[in-house]
């Protein structure tokens, strides 16, 4: 018999992220699931996401007792249930009712943050009293920085925990699968139309009975009767600012009291002067494959940051984790948490919050058994020893002398 995956509606007997990532292809139309897998251009990046774990092996210890096991982390100064979190993931309203709140609410539930995507249908100050939990913001840095101003003291009014700054979208990367579902800019093409027909389970759930989802937070940003994700999206992307730099993180940084996150850092460089802009966190991220194809993966460069930013700020990173086996591999180079985007967005996608918290259940059984096997009873106590690649004792030393902006490569 040919193996499958399964691909009915009970998330319960999903034994895999890529189990819930089939259920969810059943249930969207086209055009969302393709929203969802689709990467820049060629998708260069998005598959070397994935690829990059195949090169990295485990070496595990023998003969350890690893009866009780531990995968909790301390993450600013609490501790979190598991070394990953939901990281900002937009249009979640589009792919089941209400998803930020269903996704926060799974992530509280666990014990583990979640991140509010700056592109939410549902106010932040709802999600953070409907889901409780440890509740972080998205930022952009759009052209009218009063806006961004004036979300932050929402966020802070509302008691949220970070504001994550995303950087690497001052200019739209060009995903062209994605485009090809549409005759003209959100606009879908006849065979599209005939799809969204196909899923009346979708329908019923997302657009009945108000229709397409709004934007929430973005108000004072679009024009009047603009916040339907329709209708801001072009909004939205005229709002990018290609001018951001350095000076408007220490900007936002004078301007905001708590956790500041930087998202978008590829590498030693950069993050040196996130520390000099004084910000408590980065994330090594390509945006999920989705913005400059033909990027190195946040993996690659995960262990020349930690060489050189270890305990001067908090280190994250996401792209293509789907096991958790991939989690224990970036924790053990370093990496202090992972943001998850696709994998919960799948479970999401599949079933709502109960989806949501079968992705998480998944990866934290899967990070407790890899903990086992490998004999570390003890996340804190993973690191590079754990580990075989290549790239560890092949790439050439960097060297940095003073700040950022001296970096040179030493051979």
């Amino acid at each position: 018999m040919k193996r499958r995956l399964y691909s009915g509606r009970d998330v319960n007997r999903a034994h895999s992220i890529d189990d819930l990532r089939e259920m969810a292809r059943r249930r969207l139309p086209n055009f969302c699931f393709e929203y969802i897998e689709g990467g820049a251009e060629d998708e260069t990046t998005l598959r070397r996401n994935r690829n990059v774990f195949d090169e990295i092996a485990f070496l595990p210890r023998t003969l350890v007792n690893v009866e009780h096991r531990s995968q909790s982390r301390t993450l600013f100064g609490q501790r979190v249930a598991s070394p990953f979190m939901i990281g900002p993931t937009g249009y979640s309203g589009l792919m089941y009712r209400e998803g930020d709140v269903q996704l926060a609410s799974a992530a509280a539930a666990a014990g583990i943050p979640f991140v509010l995507s700056n592109a939410s249908t549902i106010a932040l100050e709802d999600v953070v009293q409907r889901a409780g939990g440890r509740v972080w913001m998205q930022v952009y840095m759009y052209r009218t920085r009063e806006f961004v101003a004036k979300l932050a003291q929402r966020s802070l009014a509302a008691g949220i925990e970070a504001l994550v700054v995303t950087t690497d979208s001052a200019v739209f990367g060009k995903r062209e699968w994605d485009l090809r579902n549409y005759i003209k800019p959100l606009m879908l093409d006849w065979r599209n139309r005939f799809d969204v027909l196909g899923h009346p389970r979708w329908m019923s759930n997302v657009l009945w009975p108000s229709g397409m989802p709004r934007f929430a937070n973005l108000g004072d940003l679009l024009p009047p009767g603009q916040t339907s994700v329709k209708g801001a999206t072009i909004t939205l992307g005229q709002q990018l600012d290609p001018s951001l730099s350095w000076d408007d993180i220490r900007w936002l940084r004078d301007l905001w009291p708590k956790r500041l996150v930087v998202k978008g850092v590829l590498g030693a460089p950069d993050a040196l002067r996130a520390v000099e802009a004084g910000v408590d966190g980065i994330v090594l991220s390509n945006h999920g494959g989705r913005q400059l194809d033909g990027a190195v993966s946040a993996m690659d460069v995960l262990p020349e940051v930690v060489d050189q930013v270890r305990g001067r700020l908090a280190v994250m990173l996401d792209g293509g984790f789907r096991r958790g086996s991939d989690i224990l591999k970036a924790v053990a180079l370093g990496a202090d948490a992972v943001l998850l985007g696709r994998a919960t967005t799948y479970g999401l996608s599949a079933g709502g919050q109960r989806g949501a918290a079968r992705a998480i259940q998944i990866l934290q059984t899967e990070v407790d058994r890899g903990l086992g096997l490998l004999g570390c009873s003890d996340i804190a106590a993973l690191d590079r020893s754990y580990l075989r690649w290549h790239a560890l004792s092949a790439a050439p030393a960097l060297v940095y002398a003073g700040s950022a902006h001296d970096a040179v490569t030493a051979a």
